[in-house]
């Protein structure tokens, strides 16, 4: 799924989940670069869908790009959101050196207790994962503005690793949010 076969007009569905083709961050007009599914096991977790200014095949590309950037996922099962906040710290602590991951750790604990707060996140509902610059990383779950963004660029370039780094959470849906075709 290339960025450019999302540039249609039409809407995407991928396991059900419509994901626009273009949305609006920030005053600037995002592609929806690539989508796909997470699986644990057989199971379908979520749909993952990556916006931004410029399609971007690789990590860099996407890291490299200064604008507005959001990954939106709507999840597919019911899951306990404390043990997702956990996994997300984990796939930052994956996919990072030591001694970048120790500086970000506040920003971790802090996501961490949002989703912990959250307790379930069930099937049909979403968080959203918004770069703003100047602003820094606003998460949005279930429709809703968690607390103070994140100011460091670092914690939302750690946050994408998780699906785009060297160890990232599924391989295929790495390929999918790049637009990587096999």
């Amino acid at each position: 799924m290339a960025g450019s076969a999302f540039a249609s007009a039409q809407a995407v569905d991928v396991s059900g989940v419509r994901l626009e083709p273009q949305i609006n961050l920030a005053g600037k007009p995002l592609q929806l670069n690539g989508a796909g599914v997470r699986y644990r096991a057989v199971f379908r977790v979520y749909v993952a869908g990556l916006y931004l200014e410029r399609p971007a095949s690789s990590t860099e590309a996407v890291l490299g790009q200064a604008g507005p950037k959001r990954l939106a996922i709507t999840m597919l099962r019911d899951i306990d959101s404390g043990e997702l906040g956990k996994l997300f710290a984990r796939g930052m602590e994956d996919n990072m050196d030591r001694r970048q991951f120790s500086r970000l750790i506040p920003g971790v604990m802090r996501m961490s207790q949002v989703f912990s707060d959250h307790k379930q996140l069930k099937a049909g509902e979403s968080f959203v994962l918004d770069w703003i610059p100047g602003t820094g990383t606003v998460l949005t779950v279930k429709g809703k503005v968690e607390g103070e963004p994140f100011k460091e660029p670092e914690f939302f370039d750690a946050l994408m690793r998780i699906w785009l780094g060297p160890k990232p959470a599924d391989w295929q849906l790495k390929e999918a949010l790049l637009g990587v075709k096999k």
